[in-house]
């Protein structure tokens, strides 16, 4: 079985590899520059389509990388979500956009709560963590939701090393303590 067959279904998402008919979508989520604010910013189509390609190849080179959130009721792509760790990267991260017609249904909790699983069972992770600006309110009320828990200011490799980051992030036991509704020891 190839990496591109590689399906994850929530009850309202399907979650699959990068494909080439998720482009149009991808790069008018990219030209929002309220969606793209906190993700690198508003890009005109062929850098869209640069991170486009990076996001496919990451799949065929790593055998991971974000998901394409599709959403099922309508068949939309509707953004990106899951594992990221590009070189000097500060650790096993999983991230999420979503296009803005998207926001405010809970669908990032959902497929983030879904590749987290996947992740740490296919992956071999110990830790997530989540780089958020810290003017993103939003995307820390999640990784909140999610469980993780704020460690401080954190550092992306060039060319993005003078963006404000902080990291969050949990380990993978906290994790499934958690999705088990056990306690962790304080």
């Amino acid at each position: 079985m190839s990496v591109f067959d590689l399906r994850l279904e929530t009850p309202r998402l399907l979650l699959r590899p990068t494909a080439p008919e998720d482009f149009e979508g991808w790069a008018a989520f990219m030209d929002d520059a309220e969606a793209a604010r906190f993700i690198g910013g508003q890009q005109p189509r062929a850098a869209a389509w640069r991170g486009f390609l990076s996001m496919a190849g990451a799949w065929a080179m790593q055998g991971f990388a974000m998901f394409s959130v599709i959403e099922k009721s309508s068949g939309r792509w509707i953004g990106r979500i899951g594992p990221w760790v590009p070189e000097g990267w500060p650790g096993t991260e999983v991230g999420w956009g979503l296009a803005r017609e998207a926001w405010g249904r809970g669908y990032a909790a959902e497929a983030a709560a879904a590749t987290i699983d996947w992740a740490f069972a296919n992956l071999g992770w110990t830790e997530v963590i989540h780089c958020i600006d810290p003017a993103n309110r939003p995307s820390q009320a999640l990784a909140a939701r999610l469980g993780s828990r704020l460690r401080g200011p954190g550092q992306l490799p060039a060319p993005f090393e003078a963006l404000p980051i902080e990291i969050w992030g949990q380990s993978r036991e906290e994790w499934h303590a958690r999705r088990d509704g056990r306690a962790m020891p304080a």
